[in-house]
């Protein structure tokens, strides 16, 4: 038989550790497909895939859109019996699925059918969930909805964020990948048909996306904040005229001495510790489930001009008293 050809196509961290076990176990990728730099600059958690590359002496190929001319010129070349498509936002169309023999298997971050779709990983945890995961499978017409190959469940905890979640995500693309390479080169093709599912595609989210509602619950408020930060845009909202992106924040529950009830976006106080860490500022959220308030607090803020508000700085800020708002009310004015 033929031995197989590999490619792989990625962008994203979420698939580097996938990649480099795999050149070590000796699979047969024969090079990589990746976004040129001035794409690689626009999207979030990406990485470079050159000294991977040329580390393990194949060749790497820069585009712009798979399903463009280049995109599918990088695929001729490579001419791939299956191609790895790991940490890439772009949907590959028909005439580019065509180039690869037997098929092209995807990784998508979530237990399919569950959260198809786009940023399945900051939409769990704006959304509340406790369990997430991720899932292997063969790519085909339709988003995400080829047959799974593989699935890892892993739960979400109160401490989570964005990036550690992807970390999760990448160690299980690494795992799935291992098991799954022997049983290809032994000539299987695993996969199940994924069951129907009522619940709708995800929509893109846009850095804009990314402004604090003050009037939603702390928990809301705390987890939007933490499914936004770094490598993504990061949640924002503004005070005293002045934007500022929230990289960390803690959660505050109801009934842990925020006071008396105070407007959404109000700045309760600082809270101050030895450990610097654990400096910030307090804010109240809008109503909890029980009818109380509860606040986050804000722990790093960066400003529009790269300034770093943490520590005692920013719990030395004399903001008491003062709000933060959804929009810029200066420029409203």
């Amino acid at each position: 038989m033929k031995p197989l050809r590999f490619a792989w196509v990625g962008f994203h961290t979420e698939g580097g550790p996938a990649f480099e076990a795999l050149m070590q176990a000796g699979a047969p990728i024969k090079g990589v497909i990746t976004l040129t730099p001035e794409r690689l600059a626009r999207r979030s958690g990406a990485i470079d895939y050159g000294p991977l590359c040329d580390r393990f002496g194949i060749p790497l190929y820069q585009i712009s859109d798979i399903n463009g001319e280049e995109g599918l010129a990088a695929l001729r070349a490579l001419d791939p019996d299956i191609v790895f498509v790991i940490g890439w936002s772009q949907i590959v169309r028909p005439a580019a699925l065509r180039l690869a023999r037997i098929g092209m298997i995807g990784a998508h971050a979530s237990q399919l059918p569950r959260y198809r779709g786009s940023a399945p990983v900051n939409w769990a945890l704006i959304k509340g969930e406790t369990e997430t995961g991720n899932s292997l499978i063969w790519l085909a017409e339709g988003v995400d909805r080829g047959a799974v190959i593989d699935q890892t469940a892993f739960g979400i905890t109160p401490y989570d964020t964005c990036a550690s979640l992807y970390d999760q995500v990448a160690l299980s693309n690494r795992d799935m990948l291992l098991r799954l390479v022997p049983r290809l080169l032994a000539g299987e093709r695993p996969g199940r048909p994924q069951p129907a599912s009522p619940h709708p595609e995800l929509p893109r989210r846009r850095p804009a996306d990314g402004v604090i509602d003050w009037s939603r619950s702390s928990r809301e408020v705390y987890d939007l904040i933490r499914a936004l930060t770094r490598p993504y845009p990061g949640a924002f909202s503004w005070i005293d005229g002045q934007r500022w992106t929230v990289w960390q924040a803690a959660l505050l529950l109801s009934g842990n001495g925020t006071g008396g009830a105070a407007p959404p976006g109000t700045v309760l106080g600082p809270l101050l510790s030895p450990v610097a860490e654990a400096c910030g500022q307090m804010v109240a959220c809008g109503a909890e489930a029980d009818g109380s308030q509860g606040a986050v607090v804000l722990l790093e803020l960066e400003q529009e001009d790269g300034t770093i508000l943490k520590g005692r700085d920013l719990s030395d800020q004399l903001w008491t008293g003062r709000a933060w708002t959804n929009a810029d009310e200066h420029a409203v004015a």
